[in-house]
């Protein structure tokens, strides 16, 4: 009997898998320290990004479990 794979929890938490299958993180930057950025760096980052094509294919090995 062979041993399944398991997801990895940390990086399964950080991602949402699309409809698609396209797959979107936030962006970082965010927790703390938040004074010394400027309004627009916050403002960027609150939205969301898709990875690309090259991150896709390592993230799918992750997620995979």
């Amino acid at each position: 009997m062979k041993i399944k794979i398991k997801t990895k929890k940390a990086f399964s938490k950080r991602i949402r898998v699309l409809g698609n299958g396209k797959l979107k993180r936030k962006h970082s930057h965010r927790s703390h320290l938040a004074s010394n950025k400027s309004t627009k760096q916050k403002r960027q980052a609150r939205s969301s990004v898709m990875l690309n094509k090259s991150q896709i294919k390592r993230a799918y090995q992750l997620l995979q479990g």
